[in-house]
This record gives structure tokens, sequence and C-alpha cells, in this order.
């Protein structure tokens, strides 16, 4: 019997390191409050008023809109049966009318039902604005689509290259010609120096591809150097009639992209388009967190409560897993917003579709309103004196994916993980030891001209993922500015919700936006 009773005094003993600041009921009760107050937010907001560019009301041969994988006659235009069962799926969001779209091909739509999820976290997809991307026949979309013919005119100019190479003079030249070019300019004008460049803090200075596509992965014991497939130059697909219409219609590609010599490191669009060919979706999201971790405490946002502290260190909260986590759920959430924005507002069509307009419209076979500007351009005639057409010569053999392009998923996707990175690391603090590409790739450099900071060096890893998407041929200038914006808002959603959370001393989230802004949470 004594054993017994000491045994049942240890047991007791064992229950009172159930410890805490709250009983249990409190804490679930609070749990319970948090989460209901929280989901209350989202109801406090206006509702949106989405607004799509007019394109698929002002053209009834839908010549403006997203059709990929639809059957088309022989000029590229849309069979319209099938372009309004297409959209009577999309309103109703049923499967039953979703498998009854006709198809052109063998591909498939990319998950259009991914545009009516609901996510428990942040804000929901469908309450996140977004403005209106260039009309068909204006000025500001025929500038952005010399822009994409310039970009796979100059794949194979190493960017080391880009302030002597002939081709990126005139391209430079023929962009200052255009009324509407917004991408970035040294003052009044576009320079070699900002050709193709996005347009955050820190995108234009230091070289063109971020630090964070050239320097070493740290991955658990091992350590990965970027080096990557090369793929052989002057490779260019969908620049003939009958292979441009077989993609368009759906059909699988007939060649395959040529590999050859050692992996080397990006150092022109060619090997940064390819890097966004096969990247899994928070790929360069995820190597630069492990690479800013690999710093240590004094790469971690001054805000970060426990830099302060003498007995603990952050891990759980405010620390590797923390980071770790934000950045890697952040990608479906931004994609889900982009999903939205594609499919159930703009359906705006692929830059390798509006190309097909220009060679029927140059050629005779049709006449469509596409803006002189861009008829005007040296950028046509250069692609008719190499490929002996206008079709926008594609980086990929199967063209663009079979989702419409405003905004970019790769863009959303970068714009929220890069948010997520620059909040929990010190935006200020310089890179250590940068480096750049030789010019042919095969080693890397030191590079001492001018200082790199972490929040620079992530805005221009994710206008290298966005506007490298640009380079393939894939998508709009547009599509990538606006899908960091996106992806931004929805990473700063999540971090709302979760901003109450935390029971350290915790002063906020700050971080500077991708307009130049300092936010705090």
């Amino acid at each position: 019997m004594e054993n017994k009773k000491d045994a049942n005094s240890g047991m007791a003993d064992l229950h009172a390191f159930a410890t805490g600041p709250l009983p249990a009921v409190e804490r679930r009760d609070r749990a319970i409050d948090y989460r209901t107050q929280t989901a209350m937010s989202h109801q406090r907001p206006p509702l949106p008023h989405h607004v799509c560019n007019g394109d698929e009301m002002n053209y009834a041969n839908k010549i403006g809109s997203f059709s990929k994988t639809l059957p088309h006659n022989a000029f590229g235009e849309v069979d319209l049966d099938a372009y309004y069962s297409f959209l009577r799926a999309l309103t109703t969001g049923q499967r039953e009318d979703y498998e009854a779209i006709p198809m052109g091909g063998t591909r498939k739509l990319a998950n259009p039902q991914a545009a009516y999820c609901y996510d428990l976290v942040g804000a929901d997809c469908h309450q996140m604005l977004m403005p209106t991307p260039p009309a068909f026949s204006s000025a500001w979309n025929a500038a952005e689509m010399a822009e994409d013919y310039w970009r796979a005119l100059t794949r194979d100019v190493s960017f080391a290259e880009y302030d002597q190479h002939p081709l990126i003079q005139a391209a430079v030249c023929d962009l200052n010609r255009f009324s509407d070019y917004r991408g970035p300019r040294a003052g009044k004008d576009v320079t070699s120096d900002v050709l193709f460049r996005g347009e955050t803090p820190g995108d234009q200075t230091g070289p063109f591809i971020s630090q964070f596509l050239w320097k070493d992965i740290p991955y658990g014991s091992a350590v990965i150097p970027q080096r990557y497939a090369a793929p052989v130059a002057d490779q260019a697909f969908m620049t003939t009639q009958e292979e441009w219409l077989h993609i368009l219609n759906g059909g699988a590609p007939a060649k395959q992209t040529t590999f050859g010599g050692e992996p080397r490191y990006i150092h022109n669009g060619r090997d940064l388009a390819e890097f966004v060919h096969h990247d899994f979706t928070y790929q360069s999201c995820l190597s630069a967190c492990l690479m800013l971790l690999q710093y240590g405490q004094k790469a971690l946002d001054p805000a970060n409560p426990y830099l302060s502290s003498h007995t603990q260190g952050g891990f759980v909260s405010f620390g590797a897993a923390h980071i770790l986590d934000f950045v890697a759920r952040s990608a479906r959430a931004a994609l889900e917003a982009a999903w939205f924005q594609k499919f159930l507002v703009h359906r705006r069509l692929r830059p390798e579709a509006f190309a097909g307009r220009v060679h029927q419209h140059v050629t005779g076979r049709r006449t469509y309103p596409i803006h002189d500007d861009l008829l005007a351009s040296e950028a046509l005639k250069e692609v008719y004196n190499r490929y002996g057409s206008y079709f926008l010569p594609m980086a990929y053999p199967e063209g663009s994916p079979t989702h419409p392009a405003y905004p970019a998923g790769h863009a959303c996707i970068a714009g929220a993980g890069v948010t997520m990175l620059k909040v929990f690391f010190h935006e200020d603090m310089e890179i250590e030891a940068p480096v750049m590409a030789s010019a042919d790739g095969s080693s890397l450099e030191p590079y001492t001209a001018t200082e790199l900071t972490i929040g620079g060096e992530l805005n221009k890893l994710a206008s290298n993922i966005a506007l490298g998407r640009d380079t393939a041929g894939v998508h709009w200038r547009t599509d990538g500015v606006e899908g960091l914006k996106l992806g931004e808002s929805v990473a700063i959603h999540i971090l709302q919700d979760y901003k109450e959370s935390y029971p350290e001393a915790f002063s906020g989230f700050t971080f500077t936006s991708f307009d130049g802004t300092k936010l705090t949470l």
C-alpha cells in the first residue's frame, strides 16, 4: 500500500509540470477568440470592383483574349462556340461544364478551378485588386510587345556585354522611339544599363542577375553550386505558321530544347529563361532564405525580438523554422490570387498569340488594330530577317503555359516570398563577397564596383524571376511588375493575420515595399 501511495504521489507531481500562464479553458477560449477576430477583420474592407481592359468585349472574334488549347481557324482565331463554352465553365465553376469544353489538341487548361479556392489565412484571393493591363490596340501594349521581341533577339548576349553589343544598342534605340514604353529609364532615356531590368529599389544597381541566383546554396550538410544545364544558342520555337498554330491549339511540341557543354552560371537571357522554365514554385526564395540563414544573427531584421535576449534564441518563432515556413506557405496563396485574376477577371492573351496577330496583319492575311509604334519597330524587321516571319521566337518548345497571362504566376510567388524574406532579414546589410558570372558563364568573379544590400538583391531576385519569363516570350512586362505587387499584398495579409499571435515583445514587421515605401505591420 505504501508503494502504491508513493506511486500516486509521483503521478500528482507529474501533473504539476503542465505549466503556463493560462489555465487550459482560458487558453482555449482565447485561441478561438483570436481566430474569430482575425476572420472578422476581413469583412471590414469594402468589396473590390475588378476591372478588365475591355478586349474581350471589344473584339467579337476574341483576338485580344486568351484561348490556348481551344480550337482555332487557320489564322489563329478561336472557335467561338469553344470560347463561349470556356466562359460558361468559368461562370458556373461546375466540373461538368469544364469537361464539356471543346479542346484543340492534347494539352489541357492549367487548373482553372483553382481560381475558386478559399484559404484560411490571409485575405480571400478574390478580395485583392490589380490595375487594368494594357489594351490590345494601345501604344503601351505595342511597347511591351516590342520589348519581348528584343528580349528574344538578344537571348544569347551575355549580360557582361550589354554595354557594347550592337543588338543591345539597337534595342535601346528602338524602345526609345516608342510613345508609351514604361520600362525603366536612366533619366529620360532607355539605356543598356537599365534595359530589361526591373523597377524596384536595387534592381538597377550592380549586375543584372541577383547574388541569390549566383552564390552557392547551403542545403543541410551539402552545398549546391548554381551551375545549370546550358541550352544551346540560337534555338527558337514557334517561328512558323504551322508550328505556331499547332501549339496554340494545344498540340504537343514536336521539338525539344537542346543542351550542350558543361553546366554554367546564369550569364545571359537564355540561361535565365531556362532557369524559370524548370524551377519549382518557391525554389529561388527558398535558396535565398538558406543563404541568408547561413549569415547568422547579424543578417536578421533589427526588430527580431531575440536579438536582445541573453537567454533565448529564435527557432520555432522568429528563427529558421518560422522563416522557412512563411516563405513556403505564401507561395500557394500567391498562386490562388493569381489564378483568380487570370481566369475570372482578365483572360489576357499571351505574347505568342499577339505575335501571331502581328504576323497575320503584316503579311496581309488579316487586318487587326495593332498600334503603329509596333508596326514601325526595328524589332519586326530583325525578327523577319532572322526567321522569315513575325512570330515571337519562343525559348520553350511548348510556348507559354496553358493559363492566361496576367498576372505572372512566377511573379506572384516571387513577390510573396521575397516580401517574407524582407520582413525577417536586415534589408540594409551589405552582401558579403559579391560575385558576377564571367562573360561565358563558366566561372564566378569578384564584384567590387558598388555596394549590394540584402534588400536590393532580394528585389532584384524577384524581378529576375518575374521578368525572366518575359525573356522566354511567355509574359508581358506588366504581368511581372504587377504580379510582384500582388504577391506582396498576399504576404502582407498573411503577416497581418499572424502579427498578434506571438507571445514575444514584438514591435511589428517592417520592410520596404516594391514601390520603395517603408511599411510596418
